[in-house]
């Protein structure tokens, strides 16, 4: 890992995903761009994890965007800003196409590339205090299609080009009003908030989960490009499995169950 600038923990059924640069404000580097990916990849490998939880290590900020203290290094020509916007797609990928449910668990600031990975969420809980800005015209940067289509989904497209247009800062009710968050919650609330969504997620049923996930990614595709075949086997698969009687004698037997995810 990079410095341990971005670092992995398992608990039990949950990844975190912690965002280790407090000192910038978590601002991201190539390097923890590279990372994210390659963490994201093992938590999506291991059948112990349920949910994934990514975060700002500190108290001022979830990801503050790029580590413009890197730029000379990481950005001085042509090859070198193309090989860090590969690594900063496959970090964003990595979270988007994951097969584990993701949150994005935001306080203080949460701008540009910190704004990408959080819309690659699936779900996203910040605190009162976060902030949320894409700066990219103030910077003459061009946002390139697939990440704009991740916003433009999530938001639509007059509030998201009011985001880029603006390249201001956007509070948290604002962020909610937009749909840019699912929740907004008191500052000292968020953890222990937070960590109620995570059980109520791992308690349910590993292959619905992922059965919701995948589906619901394919019908953000392109008319005509959406996998009904692979739709129709995850549902199949949950039809099939052991959790489905779990659930069912659960029910019949007025506990909780206990799902083991086949």
């Amino acid at each position: 890992m990079p410095e341990d600038k971005i670092i992995a923990r398992r608990k039990g059924h949950l990844g975190q995903v912690i965002f280790n640069n407090p000192g910038r404000h978590n601002a991201m580097s190539q390097a923890m761009w590279e990372a994210l990916a390659d963490v994201m990849a093992r938590f999506d490998a291991d059948p112990e994890v349920r949910v994934i939880v990514l975060e700002g290590a500190g108290e001022r900020a979830f990801v503050s965007g790029a580590d413009i203290s890197k730029f000379d290094s990481e950005r001085a020509t042509a090859d070198r800003i193309k090989g860090y916007g590969i690594a900063v797609n496959r970090g964003y990928k990595a979270i988007q196409y994951a097969l584990k449910p993701t949150i994005a668990k935001i306080h203080g600031y949460c701008y540009g590339g910190g704004v990408g990975i959080a819309v690659c969420c699936d779900l996203r809980i910040c605190s009162d205090d976060a902030s949320f800005c894409i700066p990219a015209a103030k910077l003459g940067v061009g946002y390139g299609f697939e990440n704009t289509q991740v916003l433009v989904d999530l938001v639509g497209p007059s509030f998201a080009k009011e985001i880029f247009y603006t390249a201001r800062r956007f509070d948290a009710e604002e962020a909610r009003i937009m749909r840019l968050v699912n929740r907004v919650v008191p500052r000292l609330e968020l953890d222990s908030y937070v960590q109620e969504y995570v059980e109520k997620i791992i308690n349910n049923a590993p292959l619905s989960l992922r059965a919701t996930n995948l589906i619901v990614n394919e019908l953000l595709k392109k008319e005509g490009e959406c996998n009904l075949t692979l739709c129709e086997r995850l549902v199949e698969d949950c039809s099939k499995s052991e959790d489905i009687e779990e659930g069912r004698r659960a029910f019949m037997e007025k506990r909780a169950p206990v799902f083991v995810g086949r």
